[in-house]
């Protein structure tokens, strides 16, 4: 199987309805690794050599935790209008332009936003690629939680939505049922950067710290997502 989703992706739900998916028994735990702040080309690789130690079972399943410098990332559904820009603005703000394998269209990373790349096998128990995305939501909407932020996701959209705005987005690749890329959560992420791309349908976007009105440790939202994903899909942490 090959794959990939995101931006547009319609996951076939209800607006404002969150599933609470029943957890697999999986075989072994799940490493978690806080990369800090890398950029985009030295995460790939990381995420590339990951995939190959899963699905060789040379490697456990792996939540990637990381922040990138200044980047906007063009999904398979991504053209050249995407990107508002010119290459001159583009440069002198120092942002990048990456063209990446993974659903959807463009979006923006830069510090400040958790990016998340889990590398983990769905196989046999999780062979759904739309299963895999609601999960996804499913684990941001119950880490938001845990800041007393109520987060959904929206009919026919990807990514999670608040009264305020989006505040993750979701873009996934999957080949032979291990995942690669992910999702990336406005944490205290400069919005005024998503101005130079069209997110996808327009969509306005959040942050959390826009919401709560403070800025949030990072390391405390890579606790609660790190945990959350751990139980939403039904998985015991390896790893600080």
């Amino acid at each position: 199987m090959r794959g990939a989703a995101g931006g547009c992706y319609n996951g076939g739900r209800v607006a404002n309805i969150t599933t609470t998916p029943e957890p697999a028994i999986r075989r072994g735990g799940l490493r978690v690794r806080r990369l800090g702040l890398v950029p985009y080309d030295e995460a790939y690789r990381i995420q590339k050599e990951t995939e190959t130690a899963v699905r060789e079972g040379t490697g456990p399943d792996t939540l990637l935790l990381v922040e990138h410098p200044h980047v906007v990332t063009l999904g398979r559904r991504a053209d050249s209008s995407a990107v508002f820009a010119t290459r001159a603005l583009l440069e002198a703000r120092g942002v990048a332009v990456v063209e990446v394998d993974r659903g959807g269209k463009a979006t923006y990373h830069g510090a400040g936003q958790l990016v998340g790349y889990p590398v983990i096998n769905l196989s046999p128990d999780r062979e759904d690629v739309h299963r895999y995305v609601r999960d996804l939501e499913e684990t941001l909407i119950r880490a938001l939680a845990d800041f007393g932020v109520e987060g959904f996701p929206f009919e026919g959209l990807t990514g999670v939505h608040t009264a305020r705005g989006k505040v993750a987005a979701i873009g996934v690749h999957i080949a032979r049922w291990v995942t690669t890329h992910g999702f990336a959560l406005n944490v205290n992420t400069d919005l005024s950067y998503f101005n130079l791309i069209v997110p996808c349908e327009g969509e306005h976007v959040t942050s959390l710290e826009q919401i709560l009105g403070r800025e949030v440790p990072l390391t405390e939202v890579e606790d609660r997502v790190a945990a959350r994903f751990a139980e939403v899909f039904g998985m015991t942490t390896e790893g600080p």
